[in-house]
């Protein structure tokens, strides 16, 4: 990497005999981060974790017990409960030990936790219970151990305001939506920050790179910065079972995306969630800090958004183009709605610019990435296929982008009178 870090207590190097401050995190560094399998007679687990060392070269204990393959010796395995915290960003998760392996989210119990310390709950009615909804293999720890996501409800059984998933499961399980079978691929972007400072991996302190152009994709010490982050981040997604399909670096310098679907209905967000507390604990142990900011730096840079593409299975058949337009119709009928939960700072980053719409004004086009709406060329050509949201912003919650999508373009239906007006404002003859 081009930037020296100071690494975190998690992944600091080896020191050597008369060293006396950490190293420079190095890629060596990352590719400690390994999930090949490990060979015979070695420790079975998912993760070679580094530990610093004292000064005289005598190996914390604490790297072995952190590799430790416990399997040989108990039937147990840990449980990584998951959860959305009160700002509906950040994630939350705390450990129990199950007493055999499960393969289905019916077989955890149920579990609480302490919701004013959250934001999600007054001190004197704190407890918030969860509910395990999906399991995904546990990268940190390998083994049989697993991770578990949940979703947060009162001890009278209601969702909390942060539970998006609730209303999202309600959409997905109409008949409706069920018979369309609705896939998303959801492209995620993210900004790497530098610990303290908060400046973009890779920048000058306090200074700027220069314009963007050669960091799209780029490679090289001047023009990537936290590709092992990225990475690693590809492969514990793999590992964990995470439906990822690509990754890249983006536009502005220090900020990358990952990909992930196709998915069907609940489970996009269900793994974009996985995705992004898998990327918390990488970038944790990298000693980086992760930014969804929707415009983490102003001015000449792009933001970072979270487009959304969709499709229906009237979409993907023979004649699905005109049913593409009749969903954008209703998309751009629903405008205000869908912008107002697409993401908290969204309004700084759709500004016209940077391969963004306005966000006061919906469009829509083939093959432009400053429309709301994006048509690809292949789908004009063949008929059918699937559209882009190219509103949401990076820290929008999948489960609402995704149960709007449906609910707008297969429950919603509008007035004949308001759907003829906005098909001559957007020239669609549908």
């Amino acid at each position: 990497m081009a930037q020296c870090l100071a690494p975190s207590v998690q992944w600091q190097m080896r020191l050597t005999k008369n060293a006396m401050e950490p190293s420079c995190m190095s890629s060596k560094m990352f590719n400690s981060f390994s999930l090949k399998p490990s060979k015979k007679g070695a420790i079975k687990t998912a993760t070679k974790f580094r530990i610093c060392a004292s000064a005289s070269g005598t190996i914390n204990r604490m790297e072995d017990l952190l590799n430790l393959d416990v399997t040989p010796y108990t039937d147990k395995i840990i449980a990584e409960y998951i959860w959305i915290g009160g700002s509906g960003t950040d994630v939350r998760s705390k450990s129990r030990t199950l007493s055999k392996p499960v393969e289905h989210p019916s077989e955890l119990p149920k579990w609480n936790y302490d919701g004013s310390s959250t934001g999600q709950a007054p001190g004197e009615d704190s407890e918030v219970i969860l509910y395990p909804q999906a399991i995904f293999k546990d990268p940190f720890r390998g083994g049989n151990n697993i991770l578990v996501i949940c979703d947060a409800y009162t001890p009278q059984g209601e969702p909390i305001p942060t539970n998006k998933r609730a209303k999202a499961a309600e959409i997905f399980s109409d008949p409706k939506v069920v018979q369309q079978v609705p896939w998303f691929g959801i492209e995620q972007e993210y900004t790497l920050l530098q610990p303290n400072v908060k400046w973009p991996l890779g920048w000058p302190v306090g200074g700027y790179p220069g314009p963007q152009g050669p960091y799209y994709c780029g490679a090289g010490a001047d023009k990537s910065f936290g590709r092992d982050i990225s990475d690693a981040h590809y492969k514990a997604c793999l590992y964990a079972g995470i439906n990822i399909s690509g990754t890249n670096g983006e536009v502005m310098p220090g900020q990358w995306e990952f990909q992930v679907g196709p998915s069907v209905g609940i489970e996009a967000g269900d793994h974009i969630w996985c995705a992004r507390y898998l990327l918390e604990r990488i970038t944790e142990q990298a000693g980086v800090v992760l930014t969804l900011d929707p415009k983490p730096i102003e001015g000449d840079w792009n933001g970072a958004g979270c487009h959304t593409n969709y499709s229906t299975k009237a979409m993907r058949e023979d004649g699905g183009f005109e049913v593409i337009k009749k969903a954008i119709l209703n998309l751009s009928l629903r405008h205000t709605e869908h912008i107002s939960a697409y993401g908290e700072g969204n309004e700084r980053r759709l500004t016209g610019k940077h391969e963004t719409a306005s966000i006061n004004q919906f469009s829509w086009g083939v093959a432009n990435r400053g429309c709301s709406i994006r048509v690809g060329r292949d789908t004009e050509k063949a008929g059918k296929g699937y559209l882009e949201d190219r509103r949401p912003a990076s820290n929008m919650d999948p489960y609402t982008v995704t149960g709007l999508l449906a609910e707008t373009t297969i429950l919603w239906e509008p007035t004949l009178e308001a759907e003829a007006l906005a098909a001559q404002k957007l020239a669609l003859n549908v």
